[in-house]
């Protein structure tokens, strides 16, 4: 399955956006749900955060009363800490169990709204991110919210900037206009992106790059892109290989084509065979070519082209031929 990541800033409109792939067909899997079933009465997390926390943060029905917790950690960074060890292995325990729950062939889109904050980003085949303008959000907050300008602003600085979360997103939906815009971009994503990635991923195909595609002007993006798929092989492989950027698109100012050329260094010949199918599951099945004793993969996103060469390497990183 497609495992998709969601954020975005508070007043961005990353609920909108959930809302529109599960009409679609997508899983939606929510954090913030999930942080809130996992604390409800009767259960161990809410015992543990009675016991870190006191009474205090109980309703008078002995439900947890989010207002005063919330009190007691904003601005504590120990206290938030001590919360966030309590609810979010919980919430991972749970959204893995959802996840193998999902059907094969599914779409499965985990709405975190700290997912980089947290450094989820890497655990997923896509991360997409929704922007929405400073002022665009703290009018949402305080008309839609009801909340005063201080306080939609104490909540907005309380999360990351959104130069994090551009970096960390591989798909970028602003929202800045009508729902109907926002819908049409949705569609778009989940029609030319989302679902064709999950029909590679799940068929072991990759996207064939055009060797004769035109060369381009240098884009900033790349060296961004390279690095948030090198951490996504790093996450689902670990310290096994060395993984560089490589090719045109890795020197700065060079026109190139729009293909992110990476390069994977093993000690020998088994572990780049043993990589084969773990490199499949992150989205870059293998594919035919490549000169012994590479190996070659592709990206199965249809989004961004990749080329991936597993090369069999010396133990002192020098190439065996």
């Amino acid at each position: 399955m497609l495992r998709v990541g969601l954020t975005g800033g508070i007043g961005a409109g990353k609920s909108a956006v959930a809302r529109r792939l599960a009409e679609r067909g997508a899983v939606i899997i929510d954090a913030d749900l999930m942080a809130r079933e996992v604390v409800e009465p009767g259960t161990d997390g809410l015992a543990e955060i009675i016991e870190a926390f006191g009474a205090g943060v109980l309703t008078p029905e002995g439900a947890l009363d989010r207002p005063a917790l919330g009190a007691r950690v904003f601005g504590d960074e120990a206290a938030r800490r001590r919360l966030e060890k309590i609810i979010h292995p919980r919430v991972r325990e749970r959204t893995d169990a959802l996840t193998r729950a999902a059907a094969p062939g599914s779409i499965v889109v985990n709405d975190v709204p700290l997912l980089v904050e947290v450094g989820l980003a890497s655990s997923y085949h896509l991360v997409i991110v929704v922007m929405a303008d400073r002022g665009v959000r703290l009018e949402r907050l305080t008309r839609l919210r009801g909340m005063s300008v201080a306080e939609a602003t104490a909540r907005i600085d309380a999360q990351t900037g959104d130069a994090s979360r551009r970096a960390a997103a591989d798909v970028v939906l602003t929202n800045e206009d009508d729902l109907e815009g926002l819908h049409a971009r949705v569609d778009e994503l989940w029609h030319d992106r989302l679902v064709p990635f999950e029909s590679n991923l799940r068929s072991g195909r990759s996207v064939v790059v055009d060797p004769d595609s035109p060369m381009v002007e240098p884009d900033p993006e790349w060296p961004r892109a390279a690095a948030r798929l090198i951490a996504r092989i790093r996450h689902g492989i670990g310290d096994v290989a060395d993984i560089q950027h490589v090719g045109p698109t890795s020197v700065p100012g060079r026109k190139a084509r729009d293909v992110i050329d990476l390069m994977v260094g093993v000690g020998t010949p088994e572990e780049a065979d043993g990589l084969a199918g773990k490199l499949g599951e992150l989205g870059f099945p293998a594919r035919p070519g490549g000169v012994p004793p590479e190996r070659l993969h592709g990206g199965a996103d249809p989004g961004r082209p990749v080329e991936v060469r597993v090369v069999v390497q010396g133990p002192r990183g020098g190439r065996v031929d």
